[in-house]
């Protein structure tokens, strides 16, 4: 049975920008068969043409494993890798922009840090929202936290599925039980993990004993 977007949500790997081609599609690989279920391709300085090589191959493997595949900030790789989606933030390409390129069959997910940011996001039309950082994260210089009240108050505001991000580890999901998230977006905590798989594995558990039991 085909998941809904809220549960597709609920274990969000991103990758590591810069990471080699093929130790990236072997963690991708990896997460996927821990239980990372949805995965987000992000690079902030490639080329077009090899952001795209890389979209193409992640894509494919994230088809062969039913999870669907978003990529980061670029319009024209999604469009033309064939992704799932696309993810924003405030400061890229509009959500309207994207619906209008990408069609309405396709994810468009927007990064929000106030409740403002996330009623207009809703109002735009995205399909889902990343929040954060909650926690202090590698994978941005000097990031803007969130805390974990207006994460609360960002869920209850909305009706669209919200993720959090950001630091986000094992040893610190319980602060974000009862928040209203349907799930958790990670970085490091997978892909920079000595054992990808079993990494994703454990966020997994530990994901599903947070928010399902």
């Amino acid at each position: 049975m085909k998941k809904t977007l809220r549960e597709s949500l609920l274990l969000y790997g991103i990758t590591c920008a810069g990471t080699e081609l093929t130790t990236l599609t072997r963690q991708v690989e990896e997460a996927l068969i821990g239980g990372a279920t949805m995965i987000q391709l992000r690079e902030k300085t490639l080329d077009r043409a090899e952001y795209l090589r890389k979209a193409l191959a992640v894509g494919a493997i994230c088809r062969r494993y039913g999870a669907p595949f978003i990529v980061d900030d670029s319009l024209e790789v999604a469009l033309e890798s064939g992704a799932d989606g696309l993810h924003v933030g405030q400061d890229d390409v509009s959500v309207s922009e994207a619906r209008a390129t990408l069609g309405d069959d396709k994810i468009v997910g927007v990064s929000a840090k106030t409740v403002d940011q996330a009623l207009a996001a809703q109002e735009s039309g995205a399909d889902y929202l990343g929040v954060g950082a909650i926690y202090p994260t590698q994978t941005k210089e000097n990031p803007i936290m969130t805390s974990v009240e207006r994460l609360k108050s960002i869920c209850a505001a909305v009706r669209l599925p919200v993720v959090a991000i950001g630091g986000i580890k094992k040893d610190r999901l319980a602060p974000l039980r009862d928040s209203g998230i349907c799930g958790v977006a990670v970085v490091t905590g997978i892909f920079s993990a000595p054992d990808v798989r079993l990494a994703a594995s454990e966020l997994r558990a530990a994901t599903e004993a947070l928010l399902l039991s």
